[in-house]
């Protein structure tokens, strides 16, 4: 059942009959692109059913061809008992980043299968750009995009994404991502992902969150000649529709005005909640 979000104002998690009406809207009103993150109703322990994931693309592929450009995110922790983006030990200490990529790799296969225009691995294994490059193209997929979370930050910013994709650590040995996240003091290893990134086959890099990270997307432009994303996150919406809410802010301006500052930071793609109303935004703009 179509569910509405509470701390994400306007936002939704679909079902497939609902996800086809609702982009079947979103064609009418000029939305192409599209960046999908399966729920699953049931977590597991093996990893080696990702069929609900796949059948939403079929379906959309099905219904649509090439009218939607699917991006299909790439990621574990919806699936896993203890909600990280990677497998554990067997001691559940720590990530095993060998058996991770190589679950991931195989998944972003199934996805491309799929009819997946684009594969967004969001995990921050190492190694799993080239593991999945070089899957996609043994398998004669080579024009598969691959838009990597390249810096993606261990942030405070995913609460309103986590509740409702329940996709939160759970309490166990290993208690958050910092072990394989970003650190947000740590401005250099963001560089030195996305240069890595880019080296090991990505098309695409991204920045995640975005508007307190325009300094770290600067700074990837200036050294990598790649598209760039901008993630404006859950929780950065969530503020800007909190204070509209309470009249502190004009909506559509302040989503506007923060997409601004991450076009003139150097992104070459901004991805939104808010994205279904910035066509009708951008062209009523007023400065």
């Amino acid at each position: 059942m179509r569910r509405k979000l509470e701390n994400l104002p306007g936002v939704f998690t679909e079902t497939k009959d609902s996800l086809l009406s609702q982009i079947e809207s979103d064609l009418s009103a000029g939305i192409s692109k599209f960046l999908l993150f399966p729920v699953p109703s049931a977590k597991q322990q093996s990893l080696s059913d990702f069929s609900f994931a796949t059948g939403i693309l079929q379906a959309v592929k099905s219904n649509f061809g090439n009218d939607v450009w699917m991006s299909a995110d790439c990621c574990l922790c919806s699936y896993t008992t203890h909600g990280h983006c990677g497998v554990l030990d067997e001691k559940q200490m720590k990530i095993d980043n060998h058996k991770s990529v190589e679950i991931l790799s195989g998944y972003a296969l199934q996805l491309a299968q799929a009819g997946a225009d684009s594969i967004a691995p969001s995990d921050m294994m190492d190694g799993r750009i080239a593991a999945i490059r070089s899957r996609l193209d043994a398998n004669e997929l080579d024009e598969v995009t691959i838009m990597s979370y390249s810096a993606k930050f261990s942030s405070q910013l995913y609460g309103p994404f986590r509740d409702a994709c329940h996709s939160s650590p759970a309490e166990g040995k290993i208690r958050d991502r910092k072990s394989y996240q970003l650190s947000p003091s740590n401005p250099e290893d963001a560089i030195l992902s996305s240069i890595r990134d880019a080296e090991e086959g990505a098309d695409i890099l991204m920045v995640k969150p975005a508007g307190w990270y325009t300094d770290i997307i600067l700074r990837i432009k200036e050294q990598v000649n790649q598209p760039l994303a901008a993630y404006h996150v859950s929780g950065e919406y969530a503020s800007i529709e909190c204070m509209a809410e309470k009249g502190i802010v004009n909506r559509d301006a302040a989503h506007l005005e923060l997409w601004t500052a991450l076009r003139r930071a150097g992104a070459d793609i901004i991805i939104s909640y808010a994205s279904r109303e910035a066509k009708g935004w951008i062209q009523h703009m007023k400065y």
